[in-house]
């Protein structure tokens, strides 16, 4: 949900923070006072396109944030722990909009291009009214709604699972075929590669233990004499470093009795005399093993030389023969065999299809009965909503011969509505009027609540040529859909805004030579003298009080023991 929003020199507004309650929220205030600013506001963090003239005048750059709880939110956390963007369930986004029109953006303090707000926003936050974000007006969108009101998951993901592995196959299908038109020359190609390396069958590593076998007997004379030399000096002579040590070490033991300090330097000799019968060992173990051998030495070269021709040849380093040689048989092994498995594969392609026609026909039946059930339930709302005789339909169409395996299954899915008696049904996308549309959303969205993922909605205009009986109704509507999300209304009618848990008064101050725009929530009497007003104008009398508490006290919200477990924020404004 919406935890906070925070605005600096953008329009009218200098700067202030509000923190948002769960529930329903009404914004409310006179006509220009700024309410209209703050979606303006939101929709920039959501991602829409940034204009330097919102910068307020004199200001350098409008600078907009605001902080999310995605707690409970898997689908806005995987989506930030996919781009490392993860902060522990908090969310901070934030749009800075520079005086000559450069834009820059944040998430969780890392900067991003703007299409990541408007993917991640779609993720947070549904604006219904005349703005971009109206999700329901996209057919995707349409169409998940319709899964998800009739519980269509399971079937959807045996779908997605059966179109995964048909192109998968349907790919290794296009590889054979399209390498068919030259396989012929390739394996004759091949085989002819193929001879040459078979015959000389080089080994994995055989290149690197060849050459150190060839710098070994082609240095043998100079080993074998140097490490003769050494064993002779370091040990066998009668003054080799060996006999030094050893009776250096004779001398000096029965003396650390007399002087402990020769202890450590006694110490220090016996360990150098151990490093030295050691290194001896090694050296005479080196010897032992080389030996003079010009025969081996000639193979040893003709071998390593054959090995690199054939490297060159291929253009590959010499230790990537034995790889190369592997992998030119496989290849030619899978052309050989290419017949047959193209045969099974193409088995595998139409028992997939056959997989797919039955459950894309299963996945056709359940949305067309989920598809008439919306239908009368949104048409029904919309008698209480003022537009009485209005229509709604939720169109299934199938496709019957796609070329290609979707997904989500063969149909096309569009909402269609009809506002008035007479007037043809029609795409949601066309519906003129801005209220019409905003009511009808606010019926689906209602009837839908249950099976949305969308945590914050947002309704601007919802009351829009409506009053008396309709506009208690959409009161109630926004009540009950703040039940299960957090609900933004903005409003003129006081039938609406008394049923928010929560209510922020948008004014506007002009000075003489400045205008500014502040935002507070207010308290019980600061609301009832806000609904009297909304009731009466400016005239203000006890009978537009008594009024505005009954209504207040009709309308009053019954704690939620979701929502009761939050404590109240408090809106407050500084600059």
């Amino acid at each position: 949900m919406l935890v906070a929003l925070h605005i600096r020199d953008f329009a009218i507004i200098d700067e202030l923070e509000i923190e948002l309650a769960p529930g329903m929220t009404a914004l409310t205030g006179e006509t220009g006072a700024g309410k209209s600013i703050l979606l303006d506001a939101l929709g920039l963090l959501l991602g829409d396109r940034a204009d330097a003239a919102t910068v307020r005048h004199g200001a350098e750059r409008a600078d907009i944030s605001a902080s999310f709880d995605v707690s409970a939110l898997d689908d806005a956390r995987n989506w930030l722990a996919k781009r490392e963007l993860d902060l522990d369930g908090e969310c901070q986004l934030r749009r800075v909009i520079a005086s000559e029109g450069r834009s820059r953006a944040y998430i969780n303090g890392s900067p991003v291009p703007v299409q990541s707000l408007r993917e991640l926003g779609e993720l947070l936050v549904d604006i219904h009214g005349q703005h971009e974000h109206q999700s329901l007006m996209k057919r995707d969108l349409q169409r998940q709604l319709l899964d998800s009101h009739g519980g269509h998951q399971a079937l959807l993901a045996e779908l997605a699972a059966i179109q995964h592995d048909w192109k998968q196959t349907r790919q290794q299908i296009e590889a054979i075929v399209g390498s068919g038109q030259d396989k012929e020359s390739r394996v004759e190609f091949l085989k002819f590669q193929l001879q040459e390396l078979d015959a000389l069958a080089p080994q994995a590593g055989e290149a690197q233990q060849l050459h150190e076998e060839h710098g070994r007997l082609a240095n043998a004379g100079q080993l074998l004499e140097t490490c003769a030399r050494h064993l002779e000096r370091l040990y066998d002579d009668d003054s080799s470093a060996q006999s030094l040590l050893g009776q250096a070490l004779a001398d000096l033991e029965p003396l650390t009795a007399i002087d402990s300090a020769l202890r450590d330097a006694s110490e220090m000799i016996n360990g150098a005399l151990i490093q030295l019968e050691e290194g001896v060992d090694q050296l005479r173990a080196c010897r032992d093993r080389l030996e003079l051998d010009p025969q081996r030495l000639q193979w040893v070269e003709q071998r390593l030389d054959a090995l690199h021709q054939v490297a060159r040849k291929h253009r590959i380093e010499v230790t990537e023969l034995g790889a190369f040689h592997e992998r030119l048989g496989t290849e030619l092994e899978q052309l050989e065999q290419a017949d047959r498995v193209l045969d099974a594969l193409q088995q595998q392609r139409r028992a997939r299809e056959e997989s797919y026609a039955r459950a894309a026909a299963e996945l056709h039946r359940q949305r067309l009965a989920t598809a008439d059930l919306l239908s009368r339930q949104v048409t029904q709302a919309m008698q209480t909503l003022g537009m009485h005789g209005g229509r709604f339909q939720v169109e299934v169409t199938a496709n019957d011969n796609p070329s290609a395996l979707s997904a989500h299954g063969n149909d096309s899915i569009e909402f269609l509505v009809s506002a008035n008696p007479g007037q043809p049904l029609r795409p949601l996308a066309k519906v003129a009027s801005g209220g019409e549309l905003s009511r009808i959303s606010l019926a689906i969205q209602v009837i839908a609540a249950a099976d949305t993922r969308i945590p914050t909605l947002i309704f601007d205009e919802v009351d829009s040529g409506v009053g008396g009986a309709v506009a208690e109704t959409v009161g109630q509507q926004l009540q009950a859909l703040g039940m299960h999300h957090q609900v933004m209304c903005v409003t003129h009618l006081p039938q609406v805004a008394c049923h928010a848990r929560q209510h922020l008064q948008v004014t506007k101050l002009t000075g003489d030579k400045t205008t500014r725009t502040r935002i507070r929530e207010l308290n019980g009497d600061e609301r009832l003298e806000e609904i009297a007003r909304m009731l009466g104008g400016q005239k203000i009398t006890d009978s537009t009080r008594r009024h505005a508490r009954e209504m207040l006290d009709s309308a009053a919200v019954k704690p939620d023991s979701k929502l009761s477990k939050r404590g109240k924020p408090r809106g407050k404004r500084s600059g």
